[in-house]
């Protein structure tokens, strides 16, 4: 049976709290600065962008650039219940015998329940996989399927984009979803809040599911300011109106800010 998405977000956004999530270990910047074991699976067509949408709601952004082809999904220890959303990763495989020196960088879009319980594990886009051999041997390389790989925290870089605001399919004056679109940085958002037209106090939103936020009360009055706090290192951003008084289910409202790329 399928559910709508719209049902599902009015459902589990049912009062304006955080929901709470362990800290990763990072160092002063939030980033992790030591290369870590993983395993790497790949789905998808060969050279695909591996996600359909995916489970962090980032919809058919991962279809396109920046994200097109740099997506990956992975198993809930990176995932966090999708507070992992949005997150930047270098992947290296170690095989010099058929594996590239360099890194590729992958975005978390997706979550992948299927995946490795024990060990951190990505299953990345048929294209960022392939793109982890040498010249020539990206075919032998997806044929081995599960591969032993090192990863570590990376800033996440979306040149010429600011942080965006996708109001979700469903919302009205009552109810409130936002999706977070385009953060540099650290790239994952720890909590989120609001503040209405004319109004001092910022109000906390819920973590609904992947990269979707809500908040319930009313009628809610635009313009909305917007304050992103991120998960890895509690860095802080405030959009002053960024989403319009006469703002439309479905529209993107993109800001005039973004976090620094440097972690």
């Amino acid at each position: 049976m399928q559910f709508s998405p719209v049902i599902i977000l009015a459902t589990l956004c049912i009062v304006p709290q955080l929901t709470s999530s362990a800290p990763v270990t990072t160092n002063s910047h939030g980033s992790n600065s030591h290369w870590l074991p993983a395993v790497a699976t790949w789905y998808g067509s060969a050279n695909g962008d591996g996600s359909d949408g995916g489970a962090c709601g980032y919809g058919t952004l991962v279809d396109v650039k920046p994200l097109h082809a740099r997506v990956g999904a992975v198993n809930p220890i990176l995932f966090k219940n999708g507070e992992g959303c949005g997150a930047c990763y270098k992947v290296r495989c170690l095989d010099r015998s058929i594996c590239s020196r360099r890194a590729v960088t992958v975005i978390i879009t997706d979550e992948c329940p299927g995946c490795s319980k024990t060990n951190t594990h990505f299953d990345l886009s048929g294209a960022a996989f392939g793109r982890l051999a040498i010249s020539g041997e990206s075919g032998p390389l997806r044929n081995r399927g599960l591969i032993p790989v090192i990863y570590r925290r990376t800033a996440c870089k979306y040149r010429g984009k600011n942080i965006a605001f996708h109001v979700n399919e469903g919302s009205t004056d009552f109810w409130l979803s936002l999706l977070v679109e385009f953060e540099d940085g650290e790239g994952d958002i720890g909590s989120m809040h609001i503040r209405q037209a004319g109004a001092s106090e910022w109000l906390e939103m819920k973590h609904v599911w992947g990269a979707n936020w809500c908040i319930v009360g009313g009628p809610l009055k635009g313009p909305f300011s917007i304050k992103l706090t991120t998960l890895s290192a509690g860095k802080t951003l405030s959009a002053t109106d960024v989403v319009p008084r006469n703002w439309a289910p479905k529209a993107t409202y993109t800001s005039r800010l973004n976090f620094s790329p440097v972690l």
